[in-house]
């Protein structure tokens, strides 16, 4: 494989381009299922445990997410997923979601599947108004991330700011909790921390940092830097975690207090975040399959590590995939929402969306060219055309306290729409949704996003 190629490989792995599937031919169906006795009964079950939804706006009143507030409950880090990449109605969805668990449920962070530096340009935006959202969005959400400078999430991330104006006291936060690129500034901020509080350190942080800082935008260094050779790309990730060990070995020096100390060890493992996951060898299947089992690592560690030093409850914003529990595609042999049950326990909880019919934006997966498309009804065998025979239109369901009935049809898997950034893609994925998430947001029907950025 050319230098090329894997570069555009290895894009695509870091933001789920191969995460499609499509409820495909029909499949033998599962006994409660195989009878018209056997499916009225999951689909009643599924009515009297539907809380349905007035809208998917983010504007206006928020009474109907109270059930879903309890739902939640005491939890710390809710995971909500998206069934695409792409659709409007899942941004909107989160954008009120957001509202009501920041106005109803105290939480005060919103993490999004974006670099770690991009997630520091953005909070010193909704916290303080600093530089302009439509430039960090150009600037930031670049490469495989630039599904994300869309209409709806720049909506969301003013929303932020316009409560933060009104709150200041009392913000609400940004952050990005994945490892694809580590921005200039975050190289400033550590080695402008290590000479006011470690200069003797000065001049090894600066050589071992000699030359790795972005000098151009984001989407060009990393194209570059995944085109060089991997024993240079390991060395790196070897000088990066140099760094990050020198940092955690000091005590905050005087003058200087535990949080900036923190912070700074932080910014520097982001780094190195970045260095060590392009350190594995991504034309080999079995490297890249451990490069995503690390990638949600190091996303649920971050949102982890955000939790623990501001005390935020956080609403982290993810694919299906990763805000699951279950590795139901064996390209993500452990995924966050698993590695966050870990350490959280039954402070996470993770919601999975789900659709019948609609668009999405996506790459082009021959061109890496944004469009929209389109997927028709939901096939008979298909999770989604189940769920879609309930008379509520939309609606949310607690898996977890639907009758044993409806529990047994969702601990078994069936094909399911998960479609990531790219498409198309044959491949299907066969989920068992009552393994995979605590509640589940269903949508009769979706539509693309405005995408905002250049193709």
């Amino acid at each position: 494989m050319t230098p090329r190629k894997a570069a555009l490989l290895s894009s695509a792995l870091l933001l789920s381009l191969g995460a499609v599937a499509v409820a495909g031919p029909a499949t033998a169906t599962a006994p409660e299922h195989s009878s018209v006795r056997g499916a009225t009964s999951v689909v009643d079950a599924i009515e009297r445990g539907a809380h349905p939804l007035r809208s998917t706006e983010p504007g206006g009143s928020l009474r109907d997410l109270d059930a879903l507030g309890r739902m939640v409950g005491n939890a710390e880090v809710v995971g909500l997923g998206e069934a695409t990449h792409g659709s409007r109605d899942f941004f909107r969805m989160k954008h009120r979601v957001l509202r009501h668990l920041v106005e109803r449920k105290g939480f005060r962070a919103f993490s999004l599947e974006l670099p770690w530096s991009s997630g520091v340009r953005v909070d010193e935006y909704v916290l303080y108004g600093r530089g302009d959202l439509d430039r960090i969005a150009r600037e930031e959400f670049q490469g495989s991330y630039r599904i994300w400078n869309n209409a709806d999430y720049l909506n969301l991330i003013e929303w932020m700011r316009s409560y933060n104006r009104h709150h200041p006291t009392d913000p609400v936060r940004f952050t990005g909790n994945d490892m694809g690129y580590a921005g200039p500034e975050l190289y400033r901020r550590v080695t402008d921390h290590v000479a006011r509080a470690h200069p003797r350190l000065r001049s090894r942080v600066t050589a071992l940092y000699d030359g790795l800082a972005p000098t151009t935008d984001a989407a060009a260094y990393l194209e570059s830097y995944l085109e060089l050779p991997l024993a240079e790309r390991e060395k790196r990730a070897e000088r990066t975690r140099k760094v990050l060990e020198l940092l955690r070995k000091q005590p905050p020096a005087p003058g200087t207090s535990r949080q900036e100390h923190l912070w700074a060890v932080q910014h520097a493992r982001a780094i190195h975040q970045m260095a060590e996951g392009y350190s594995y060898d991504i034309t080999d299947e079995a490297q890249a399959t451990e490069m995503m089992r690390y990638r949600d690592r190091v996303m649920a560690e971050n949102t982890a590590w955000w939790h623990r030093h501001t005390g935020d409850r956080i609403l982290l914003s993810a694919h299906n995939t990763h805000v699951s529990y279950d590795a139901f595609d064996p390209r993500y042999p452990k995924t966050q929402g698993a590695f966050l049950r870990d350490t959280l326990g039954g402070d996470y909880v993770s919601i999975g969306f789900t659709f019948h019919s609609g668009a999405f934006k996506a790459f082009g997966t021959e061109d890496n060219v944004i469009r929209t498309y389109r997927v028709d009804a939901a096939r008979p065998g298909s999770n989604e055309y189940t769920l879609d025979r309930a008379r509520q239109r939309d609606y949310v369901l607690d898996l977890r306290t639907v009758p044993r009935s409806l529990r047994t049809w969702l601990s078994e898997p069936r094909p399911t729409r998960n479609i990531g950034a790219g498409w198309p893609d044959p491949m299907e994925y066969r989920i068992a949704l009552g393994k995979a998430h605590d509640i589940l947001i269903h949508l009769n029907e979706v539509e693309a996003t405005t995408y905002l950025g250049n193709s």
